[in-house]
């Protein structure tokens, strides 16, 4: 199985939650990462900057470059991705795990809020593809990782938050062509998604509140499951709607409850959302 040792790792969103953890689980193989998020100072509320993540990367034995970047600017994006790969002759892997979410109504979600998570969410996969593709062809294992679920038509995950819904399935749709359109040039493109909760500010503020947390998951559940999938050998793992459950059992992992974010709570852990 191939490693992440000196393999340059593109992660959005990566000062906090799922994408902080992605970095410093990459990290402690030896990677170079590339913590690209909007977070440059601290937030009142939430933990985190692209500056605290990089110091916890080098520490963890990796190799830290910290962007700020808006993924709703394809511009910035295209200049992150040429300026990483010219510095480093390749990227090898780009995981979109930054997000917007409104569990809104079409009635409750504003058009400025609509189009926010269009940008962000399913835009923001085709603007990095685009751009890192020349780098990606130059990689030895290239792979695109969204964070993004299997597409559930049942009208119960469409009828409440449609415009959210629609900006995940986008992504995953986008996921599932480009993996086609790459397999070429041996690029694997696959999506992941949580079998629970995740213990994230998107949980604790978007879906519930503090309490919410109790029945969710660590986001190293994610991280653990992403290094699985990007050392898998691209060529012949692409094109996959994974969970994150799903990937670790293939891995022969069976103790799941190193991942409760509150071991009281470890038997009433809520399954996520677009998942039945």
């Amino acid at each position: 199985m191939p490693s992440l040792k000196d393999k340059v790792i593109i992660i959005t969103g990566a000062s906090r939650g799922i994408g902080r953890a992605m970095a410093i689980r990459f990290a402690q193989e030896g990677a170079t990462i590339v913590i690209a998020a909007k977070s440059e100072q601290p937030h009142p509320k939430l933990p985190g900057t692209i500056h605290t993540v990089a110091k916890e990367v080098e520490e963890a034995g990796g190799t830290a470059i910290a962007v700020q970047l808006d993924v709703r600017k394809e511009l910035a994006i295209k200049k992150l991705c040429d300026q990483v790969g010219e510095q480093f002759g390749r990227i090898d892997a780009v995981v979109n795990n930054a997000g917007a979410i409104s569990l809104t109504t079409v009635e409750d979600t504003s058009p400025k809020r609509y189009d926010l998570m269009q940008q962000v969410n399913s835009r923001a996969v085709y603007c990095f593809a685009h751009y890192a593709l020349p780098y990606l062809k130059k990689s030895d294992n290239p792979h695109i990782l969204s964070l993004s679920p299997p597409v559930n038509l049942d009208v119960k995950w469409l009828k409440d938050y449609s415009p959210y819904s629609l900006s995940k399935y986008g992504m995953s749709i986008l996921s599932r062509g480009m993996a086609e359109e790459l397999k070429p040039y041996g690029i694997a493109v696959n999506t992941l998604w949580p079998e629970t909760y995740i213990a994230t500010a998107a949980i604790e503020f978007a879906v519930g509140n503090k309490e919410t947390l109790n029945y969710a998951r660590k986001p190293e559940i994610m991280a653990d499951a992403s290094y699985i999938v990007l050392t898998h050998p691209s060529k012949n793992y692409t094109g996959l709607w994974l969970i994150d459950e799903q990937v670790l059992k293939a891995a022969k992992v069976t103790d799941f409850s190193q991942y409760a974010y509150n071991p009281e709570f470890e038997e009433q852990i809520q399954k996520d959302l677009f998942l039945d």
